[in-house]
């Protein structure tokens, strides 16, 4: 392991100095609930009654106290594919618990959305703000104070977060993230985006588009794109909550079920302990980490917001400008669909976050000395497990397998992390430059100016766009909508820049951390709602988004301008039950929360 980088530690000195106060409450607010937390034994008979009525064969083990019970925190739905799995983990788990003395409950259930059915609907208003409710879940779950470690069941988009910041307000207690792994591979992704195109286009219609997304989803397991759902796998490891190399093993193997056994042993061991609490590992340098790995894997955008949320609810203050900084000493070291050719089958196969996590190391570009909930630190991270003569047992990886997946440190695919901070009199964007070719990093156009996405297409379809254009699609930022994210553009917008104009999106609204090609400055704030920059903006202000200058600027004179009014606020679909989220948000750089914004201590 070597030495440190001089930036890395820069950044997490300031990270740890403008969370002082923050953490520091925090921490005493987690010794107060350890010392306050009741011993069973201490409990009303009629209370534990209630608690242990349900527990079939494990009742007389719970009665007598005889070993840790740990609390399962299920995000299970079979809807969604990657959840699928977690239907059989329960009893699963519970003879897992039984083999080393523990006991197992379903301390609750949280909601599970998926965004890529909602992609482009009404429902995905309710998306980022699902993040919250299943924090809020993840309370109600752990609150009967009944466990002694928690094992969180979840994956995608806003789970993960969600879980997390929920499980940090019970961080007195060990905590495991146990994923179920992605599906195989099905078709390949060029053919998949070429598809895409061609049905925005009108060369082929809605069934050839059907039959293409369903060679691509196809079975139960996460979506092998690098999204937000995986990359949630990825930071997982970089912060040490999961078994060692657990990301992107395929649900239905013999190595998945001993990794999800490994997981229960250990909580077992861990349960009851002040060693390894989830407070004590997810501190300041295992925020920085996930930070790091999100860069030099080229993750979702989405995590822009998610990781000063997850950060926000242990105490931590992390911002845009943190990120930024790393992204420029953090080379991108794999190149995953959308940003490359392969999934995460193949990033898995070429050495996966076992390398990825080893070469950080050796260049001295991540903390090795975090806490985790596996022994040796971050370095128990750089093997990958094996599944052989019917036991587990760990592998280290010391260089790639496929040189177009994964390369070294030394030879990156680009020298920085590929997340740029974009400022100017717009506000304050994200540009996932990783994803984007550089000659597309600076994009100079007049702009057309939507309110909707449906408004974009209709544009797109009458040809009103074809064209040098930078796209401005307001009023998508949390207090507007929720903040949905904007991947059904994608295809159109892509076609535009296959046909020769320079096109670039601007909008406070999100995209998909499979969004692809097109440059994209997003997140904007403040947004549009309240009266951001945005919301002066007009149809052929000249409109520059610079990557490579961290410019997100127009030449327009906005000082005498009136805001656009604010758009209706809609009702259906379950919108209007998240108003109040919307009203108290946060901006995007705070972890669009209301939430987090009335829980800060």
């Amino acid at each position: 392991m070597s030495k440190l980088h001089d930036v890395i530690h820069r950044v997490t000195s300031r990270v740890i100095e403008n969370s002082r106060s923050g953490r520091t409450a925090y921490l005493e607010l987690m010794q107060r609930e350890a010392d306050r937390r009741p011993e069973h034994k201490d409990v009303a008979c009629s209370n534990l009654a209630h608690a242990f009525a349900g527990a079939l064969e494990d009742q007389s083990a719970m009665k007598a106290g005889r070993g840790p019970n740990i609390g399962i925190v299920s995000a299970y739905n079979d809807m969604l594919s990657a959840h699928q799995p977690y239907g059989r983990y329960p009893d699963r788990m519970k003879i897992f618990a039984r083999e080393v003395g523990a006991t197992a409950q379903v301390a609750g259930g949280t909601p599970a959305m998926c965004d890529g059915v909602t992609q482009g609907e009404d429902g995905m208003e309710l998306s980022l703000f699902s993040r919250d409710t299943i924090a809020m879940a993840t309370g109600v779950a752990l609150s009967h104070q009944m466990y002694d470690g928690v094992a969180a069941l979840g994956i995608c988009d806003k789970i993960v977060p969600g879980l997390m910041i929920g499980a940090l307000r019970f961080g007195h207690l060990p905590a495991i993230f146990v994923p179920s792994g992605p599906m195989p591979s099905g078709i390949s992704n060029k053919q998949k985006q070429d598809t895409r195109q061609k049905y925005a286009t009108g060369e082929i219609g809605r069934d050839a588009l059907l039959e293409s997304e369903l060679g691509s989803y196809h079975s139960p397991g996460t979506c092998t794109f690098f999204g937000t759902a995986n990359s949630n796998q990825m930071m997982m490891e970089m912060m040490g909550l999961h078994v060692p190399g657990s990301a992107f093993v395929q649900p239905g193997t013999k190595l998945r079920q001993a990794l999800d056994r490994a997981a229960v042993h250990r909580l077992a061991e861990l349960a009851g302990t002040t060693e390894r609490t989830l407070a004590q590992v997810v501190d300041e340098k295992a925020i920085i980490n996930a930070a790091i790995g999100l860069l030099a894997t080229g993750g979702s955008t989405n995590h822009a917001i998610h990781i000063p949320a997850m950060a926000r609810a242990a105490g931590i203050r992390i911002d845009w400008s943190d990120m930024a900084e790393l992204s420029s000493v953090v080379p991108l070291l794999a190149r995953v669909y959308p940003n490359g050719a392969g999934d995460v089958n193949q990033f898995h196969s070429a050495g996966g976050m076992a390398y990825i996590i080893s070469e950080l190391l050796n260049a001295g570009l991540a903390h090795g000395d975090i806490l985790t909930v596996w022994d040796g630190g971050l370095d128990a991270y750089t093997a990958e497990p094996v599944w052989a003569d019917e036991a587990l047992s760990w592998s280290r990886v010391e260089t790639s397998r496929d040189d177009a997946m994964l390369r070294p440190a030394a030879e990156p695919f680009q020298s920085d992390g590929g997340m740029k901070l974009l400022t100017g009199n717009l506000g304050r964007a994200c540009f996932k430059s990783s994803a984007v070719a550089k000659d597309r990093w600076t994009i100079e156009a007049p702009c057309r100016v939507f309110e909707t996405q449906a408004a974009v297409s209709a544009a797109f379809k009458a040809g009103e766009l074809d064209q040098d254009v930078v796209v401005v699609v307001r009023f998508q930022g949390p207090r507007a909508n929720g903040m949905p994210e904007l991947h059904a553009l994608t295809p159109s917008l892509a076609v535009l820049q296959d046909r020769g104009h320079k096109v670039a999106l601007v909008t406070d609204g999100r995209m998909s951390g499979a969004s692809g090609k097109v440059p994209a400055a997003i997140h904007i704030t403040p947004e549009a709602k309240g009266g951001g920059a945005l919301s002066l903006l007009k149809d052929g202000d000249i409109v520059r988004v610079c990557a490579a200058t961290g410019e997100l600027s127009t030449s327009a004179d906005l000082s005498a301008r009136t805001p656009a009014p604010d758009p209706k606020i809609e009702a259906g679909v379950g919108r209007e039950l998240f108003r109040m989220f919307q009203v108290y948000a946060d901006g995007a750089e705070q972890g669009a929360s209301a939430m987090l914004a009335s829980a800060d201590l």
